[in-house]
């Protein structure tokens, strides 16, 4: 573990610091809806064209291996055969990254590298900025003893969620008029999950829209997508949503926001697929778009962090820039058995020797999916060796030491923590002939603070918290 950054962070609180502090930032979330809802309780079941990059060649080197990458692919490829008919996509993203200092160099300094690149469902956008308000709040109540570290100056300002619902809006203005004959109201259909856990940060962007834009903004879970809503049997395929609770009303989808359909947990049977196809073969504007919900897989992130991969320079052609991101990223290796990189990675994935500096990760979003250290050689031994190719080798980031408390559940938790800074970008482009980005900006940042112990930070998977940037100097 390297040296911590800041040995005086954080400043130690008085049992009265301490109840001050925490009596009155329990406060401030409820009252501004900084929460996560709770799991639900068991119930036994018997009650119950192109994207933002090349995507092709990469994933379909692992379809025969990755059943949902697989049906992911299959929809495309049934849109593309039939005639995509929208070729504006958008896109909100966030880059996750880490704090790496080298273990293996003396005196090393801080440097950033990407953990992933979330192309669908970007979480805690609106919550991210109920945090950066909740800790100048703190601040400005005299709720943290005095330290020079900590000042108004060195808590900036987070708007991801005005940002976000920005991009939104702008994506429901490039959809252009009704394509409906008589026109249509257009709405922003919101793809959720049932439950929905996250409902208190998805519900900003929706509040946002409607009362700064006017635009109507619904939610629909995601496994009642054929029920409520269809496709306009003209050239255009102009989706149509009539809302269960006004039946005899009915909204053009300018956009499709999905917030669900990100794992295969959300696809339970044919039909759930069905209704991804029916989606995609829509005109509303997808964010994502089936490809660029591809586009974020493991594997692109591997063949794109490759350093013999001529794929950086042809999406960034300067090469200066292109030098700049490629030292954000971490060694990432491919597992499959026909090339010389894969069956080095292999070795290195297999010896209990080398295995504790690396994390395994599969094509799948949303958290617990990683499997870490001494656990990867008998994982990997438990599957058959055709499926390794599913999986990327990466090198475990190595963050410096920090010291902090977690409120979670109710309680604090104080001890080792680490951060992951995650910056939200908003982009709108037009694919095909005469194509072009529309769009394109940095849209706040999210920071998530988990546990030194934990080897996941994923909020709503129950592994880290939401948290806001402190600016130091280092």
């Amino acid at each position: 573990m390297a040296a911590s950054i800041h040995d005086e962070y954080p400043p130690q609180l008085t049992a009265e610091q301490s109840e001050y502090l925490i009596s009155n930032l329990k406060d401030w979330a409820i009252v501004h809806g900084l929460a996560v809802r709770p799991p639900p309780s068991f119930i036994p079941p018997e009650i119950d064209g192109r994207g933002v990059i090349a995507v092709p060649a990469p994933v379909t080197l692992i379809v025969d291996v990755d059943d949902f990458i697989a049906k992911l692919w299959e929809v495309h490829l049934a849109v593309k055969k039939e005639g995509y008919v929208q070729d504006l996509s958008l896109g909100l993203f966030r880059s996750d990254y880490m704090v790496h200092v080298d273990p293996e160099t003396p005196g090393a300094k801080p440097e950033i590298k990407q953990v992933e690149f979330n192309t669908i469902a970007s979480s805690f956008g609106g919550l991210s900025t109920r945090v950066s308000e909740l800790h100048k709040h703190l601040l400005s109540i005299g709720a943290y003893p005095h330290s020079r570290l900590i000042a108004s100056a060195a808590l900036p300002p987070n708007t991801s969620d005005g940002l976000l619902s920005d991009g939104l809006a702008a994506g429901h203005e490039a959809y252009g008029p009704s394509k409906s004959s008589p026109p249509l109201p257009r709405c922003i259909l919101m793809l959720v999950s049932v439950p929905e856990r996250n409902v208190f940060d998805q519900r900003p962007l929706e509040y946002r829209l409607r009362a700064g834009n006017g635009i109507p903004v619904f939610r629909l879970p995601f496994a009642d997508i054929l029920g409520h809503t269809s496709i306009k049997p003209t050239p255009g395929r102009a989706l149509i949503y009539t809302p269960p609770h006004s039946p005899t009303t009915r909204y053009e989808v300018s956009v499709l926001y999905f917030r669900a359909g990100y794992s295969p947990a959300d696809y339970p049977s044919a039909a759930a697929w069905t209704a991804r196809l029916h989606l995609e073969r829509s005109a509303a504007i997808k964010c994502p778009s089936i490809l660029t919900h591809l586009a974020g897989s493991k594997k692109i992130q591997q063949v794109l962090a490759t350093p013999s991969s001529p794929h950086l320079a042809r999406f960034l052609p300067d090469a200066s820039v292109a030098v700049g991101v490629a030292r954000t990223f971490a060694a990432i290796h491919p597992l499959d058995g026909g090339t010389p990189a894969g069956l080095a990675a292999r070795r290195l994935a297999l010896d209990p020797a080398t295995a504790p500096g690396y994390v395994l990760k599969p094509q799948r979003e949303g958290g617990g999916n990683n499997v870490y250290g001494a656990a990867i050689p008998p994982f990997l031994r438990s599957l058959p060796e055709t499926s390794w190719k599913a999986y990327i080798l990466m090198e475990l980031i190595q963050p410096p030491a920090q010291a902090n408390a977690i409120l979670r559940n109710g309680e604090v938790q104080a001890g080792g923590v680490v951060g992951e800074l995650g910056v939200y970008g908003v982009c709108l482009w037009r694919h095909g002939a005469g194509g072009g980005v529309l769009e394109n900006y940095p849209a706040g940042h999210l920071l998530r603070t988990k546990g030194r112990e934990s080897e996941e930070g994923g909020v709503a998977a129950g592994f880290g918290a939401v948290d806001s940037v402190l600016l130091v100097d280092v």
